[in-house]
């Protein structure tokens, strides 16, 4: 007899569990730990506490520093190097560097001595389309030839320099900024006892922060700073801001040669030796990486005003000459950069 079966029934499978979205709890950021954020703040705002201890200690040693005038007079002198320095800071900030600000500085304020003699706007402009274009050819090198900042702007610095030195007859002659014209008032004159370069350099650094911090150009510097081949694999212009920022720096500093000649009524030949050195102090002293990718506006403000406070302190101090502030800024240097190196190591390991 054939037997017949009934299958055996099946069991239904149970539904798969629904699956919990990975957005719906996610997951907590990792709290950074306090001497993390300590040392981000020691590198932001070290400078300014720096700064206004040795202006309390100067102020109570020497009566004399905290004069109104003397204030005057430091803040003026610093303006020129504050501007050049702007400049810097943004080329820094994307990993460069220019050692051509010196020499463009000087030459920007002989071009403006010279151009004074034809009005206030060829005054300026003469020495911003020279020295924009030094910055300019020096952009179109680093980010279209793939050369390196330090060759390129080290040539330009010599070419500045004997531009500067062909146009004056190896420095013979002087050119002079015409008495009571408006461009030696640009230099010369005040509002509410503020000089116009203080006023100006001012007005700079807020636009640079401002540029810096809340446009997308800002962001697109630090992202070239901290990876250039990253920032060129997420599609930023990396050719267009390095010859951007580079023309910037050539622009100012041929910006503060021009005040510069408007305050002295002279193009003075000699102007601007090691200034790019100074510079490239005061960024670094400010907090600003020299291998780029961090820095800020203010902090280089605050190295300007540094490095001209301890100028001031050791004319001050009467038995020592200026080479003194050399010894000095270069301590700090050496300081800023061995703290910068440990707190980018300690924010590593936590």
């Amino acid at each position: 007899m054939n037997k017949t079966t009934t299958p055996a029934t099946v069991p239904a499978a149970k539904a798969p569990a629904p699956l919990k979205s990975a957005s719906s709890r996610p997951e907590p950021r990792p709290e950074r730990s306090t001497g993390s954020r300590i040392g981000e703040l020691v590198q932001r705002q070290g400078v300014l506490a720096v700064l206004l201890t040795v202006i309390l200690i100067a102020s109570f040693v020497y009566p004399t520093f905290a004069s109104l005038d003397n204030a005057r007079g430091v803040t003026v002198q610093a303006s020129f190097l504050a501007i050049v320095a702007l400049g810097m800071t943004l080329v820094i900030i994307t990993g460069g560097i220019d050692l051509s600000v010196g020499s463009v500085f000087a030459l920007g304020g002989v071009l403006a001595a010279w151009a004074s003699q034809w009005g206030f706007f060829a005054a300026l402009l003469v020495p911003l389309v020279v020295c924009g274009t030094i910055g300019l050819v020096n952009g179109l090198l680093i980010a279209r030839a793939n050369m390196a900042p330090f060759i390129v702007t080290l040539a330009s610095l010599l070419a500045a320099r004997g531009m500067l030195l062909a146009f004056t007859d190896e420095g013979a002659t002087t050119y002079l900024v015409p008495k009571d014209s408006a461009f030696a008032e640009l230099g010369q004159g005040s509002v509410w006892g503020f000089g116009h370069p203080i006023l100006i350099a001012l007005a700079l650094f807020g636009a640079g922060g401002l540029l810096l911090q809340r446009t997308s150009f800002g962001q697109t510097l630090f992202a070239v700073g901290g990876s250039s081949d990253a920032a060129t694999l997420m599609g930023l212009p990396v050719a267009r801001t390095k010859i951007l920022v580079y023309t910037l720096s050539g622009l100012l500093a041929g910006l503060a040669g021009a005040l510069n000649a408007a305050r002295l009524s002279s193009g003075v030949t000699i102007v601007g030796v090691g200034m790019e050195l100074d510079a490239i102090s005061a960024v670094v002293i400010g907090g600003t990486l020299l291998i780029g990718g961090a820095g800020s506006i203010s902090g280089t403000l605050w190295g300007v005003l540094l490095l001209a406070v301890i100028q001031n302190l050791i004319n001050q101090i009467g038995s020592l000459n200026s080479s003194y502030q050399s010894v000095v800024s270069g301590g700090f240097l050496i300081v800023v950069v061995v703290a910068q190196r440990y707190l980018a190591r300690s924010r590593r390991t936590t």
